[in-house]
């Protein structure tokens, strides 16, 4: 049993009991946390995961809750979340540094706004930096990682700065998993404003006619299988609009599980499991989910 009386000792954030997270995410399910915490500065942070890990509380750190589902369990321990304390932006010649929470939209508008380009085709990730970062977020051709300088982490329970290469980005994942990521430099291009400006619009607006935005979701459920797509795999196995309780495969994207009628995170395993078993069957690919589950102790997709 956490003390709360303990740990406001150390920590100078705000600690909440018993917090609903369905808010908190982007798919609008899940159950609650134990412990909801805000940390406001570094000290706060690296004292919070210190003390977890003596005291063996287990601990998650949430962004903007995109590309996840969490169990209507809820989730155990401590959740830590960044936004208060790690939602600034600097430029220092050239060289963005920016914060674990803040939000990717407001990053590629900050580049924008400093003439720099590189990150515009990011700006519809719905996720913060930091999450952004450790699953190596990417749309139209471009990554989280293409531009990074350097990332400061916590792992070990020791503050480190670790240089892109140290970090093992690859698609869709890094090396950072395991660590709480607390800000990251990027070095970015010059460009012209209005011509970035203008391709942000124009990505975005594809983005908004070709995603179910408008629905809440947690973005591509599966990774794209080598050569192929799973979207489009998914069409061809007619799965485009089948449900299960109130989750269904998006009519407007096939690889989106959109929550339409208030959905439980088991109606999308479930409907997970009818769509990776119905392109196995037909077409022999195993799809692997993209989507990180959250509070789940046993269950096999």
């Amino acid at each position: 049993m956490i003390s709360i009386s303990e740990i406001q000792k150390f920590f100078k954030g705000k600690i909440t009991l018993n917090e609903p997270l369905a808010r908190f995410t982007t798919f609008r399910i899940g159950g609650v946390a134990d412990y909801f915490v805000e940390p406001v500065d570094t000290d706060d942070v690296i004292n919070i995961v210190k003390y977890a890990s003596q005291h063996s509380i287990p601990y998650y750190v949430m962004g903007n809750g995109s590309n996840i589902l969490i169990s209507d369990d809820g989730i155990r321990g401590i959740v830590i979340n960044l936004e208060t304390g790690f939602n600034y932006l600097k430029n220092e010649n050239g060289v963005i540094i920016c914060g674990a929470g803040v939000k990717m939209a407001r990053f590629a508008d900050y580049c924008i706004q400093n003439s720099l380009s590189g990150v515009e085709m990011l700006a519809g990730i719905p996720a913060t930096v930091g999450g952004a970062l450790i699953m190596n977020a990417g749309a139209y051709g471009g990554e989280t990682a293409d531009y990074v300088w350097e990332v400061k982490v916590i792992a070990a329970n020791k503050l480190k700065v670790l240089k892109k290469a140290d970090c093992g980005f690859k698609y869709r994942t890094s090396g950072l998993k395991n660590s709480v990521v607390l800000e990251a430099s990027f070095n970015l291009e010059t460009g012209n404003k209005e011509e970035i400006s203008r391709k942000r619009k124009e990505l975005i607006l594809h983005r908004n006619q070709a995603q179910p935005v408008e629905i809440p979701n947690a973005g591509c459920v599966f990774k794209n299988p080598k050569d192929n797509k799973a979207a489009l795999l998914i069409q061809q196995c007619g799965l485009k609009g089948t449900t299960f309780g109130g989750a269904m495969v998006s009519h407007k994207h096939a690889n989106f599980i959109v929550n339409f009628h208030k959905a439980s995170a088991n109606d999308v395993i479930e409907l997970v499991k009818i769509v990776k078993n119905t392109v196995k069957n037909k077409t022999g690919i195993e799809l692997e989910m993209e989507i990180k589950l959250i509070g789940f102790e046993e269950v096999k997709v």
